[in-house]
């Protein structure tokens, strides 16, 4: 019998999706093992610096880097990540297949819809794109940093007088929690990190048990979608914690891709939207990268990346 180490953070969202990930395969394979490996990340570790910093000092990922050293390593046989938190380049060695069906791609409030917000209301958030999203919409907001896994920036409504916090909403409802949601934020203001709601399904290219067990487990559609968004942030030069907006939908073969980048006081912001065919989605990505560039995205992100 074949066995598959299946490696991911130690939260209860990461093994909710690999427990999303593996009950298809389970039935499709009933004579493979799958055996789960949780990996503790310094951004579960150290929930009480800020995000950026955390990321600065991972080399780019607060939630990726102890993963990654453990699939290279031979630790583990597969790795299933939150897409958005995994850095545009793929280590050598390495490859993402492609993912699943993409989740809920939205951002959600709870506590408060965004109108019922009072002026000065405190709203919890560590993702320098949300806070900048939030203040370009409502400049009279004050973003308090939070940190934790779902259920516990969820308890800071309470623990730390919050009128409201901002999630993404597929690992709300991934943890059953949706009740809890009082908006989905409008995507047209508020879109996404790249690969928000898309599980990265990273292997060793030379594990040849993986990609034939493997095969088939990934959606071409959010394939294409997912590419052209983290292709656009590469193209930017924009890692898992600036503000970058991106949101690809496919629409039969024409793939549209919406990119944004706003500075993190809210009083800037860049958008761009183009089209292309569904089979060129990094193509579109460029394309899309280098229309924001053109109306000064890299004067703002130039302001939130370390300093060289």
């Amino acid at each position: 019998m074949s066995t598959l180490v299946v490696g991911s953070r130690a939260s209860h969202l990461a093994k909710a999706q690999v427990r999303e990930f593996l009950a298809p395969l389970r039935e499709r394979f009933p004579d493979v093992t799958f055996r789960q490996r949780v990996i503790t990340e310094a951004g579960d570790q150290d929930r009480r610096s800020a995000l950026k910093e955390v990321s600065e000092r991972g080399g780019g990922s607060a939630f990726s880097v102890n993963q990654v050293d453990a699939l290279v390593s031979g630790e583990v046989d597969v790795i299933v990540h939150s897409l958005k938190d995994l850095p545009t380049a793929n280590p050598p060695g390495l490859i993402l297949l492609p993912p699943p069906t993409r989740a809920d791609v939205h951002d959600a409030l709870c506590g408060s819809t965004l109108a019922g917000l009072p002026h000065g209301g405190r709203i919890g958030t560590s993702a320098s794109r949300r806070i900048a999203q939030l203040l370009h919409v409502r400049p009279d907001l004050v973003p308090v940093e939070i940190r934790g896994n779902v259920p516990t920036r969820l308890g800071k409504l309470r623990t730390q007088r919050l009128d409201a916090v901002v999630l993404a909403a597929a690992g709300i409802k991934r943890l059953g929690r949706g009740e809890e949601i009082s908006e989905i934020l409008p995507i047209e203001l508020f879109p996404p990190s790249p690969g928000q709601g898309a599980l990265g399904i990273q292997i060793r290219e030379d594990n040849e048990l993986a990609r034939e067990i493997l095969a088939g487990s990934g959606d071409p559609v959010t394939d294409a979608e997912v590419r052209a968004e983290r292709a656009m942030l590469a193209e930017l030069h924009g890692g898992c914690s600036v503000p970058v907006g991106a949101f690809g939908k496919a629409d039969g073969d024409v793939l549209t891709l919406h990119g944004q980048v706003t500075s993190v006081d809210g009083r800037r912001q860049v958008e761009a939207r183009l089209s292309g065919p569904l089979c060129e989605p990094e193509k579109l990505g460029v394309q899309v990268a280098g229309l924001l560039l053109d109306q000064g995205a890299e004067g703002i992100l130039a302001e939130v990346r370390p300093a060289a």
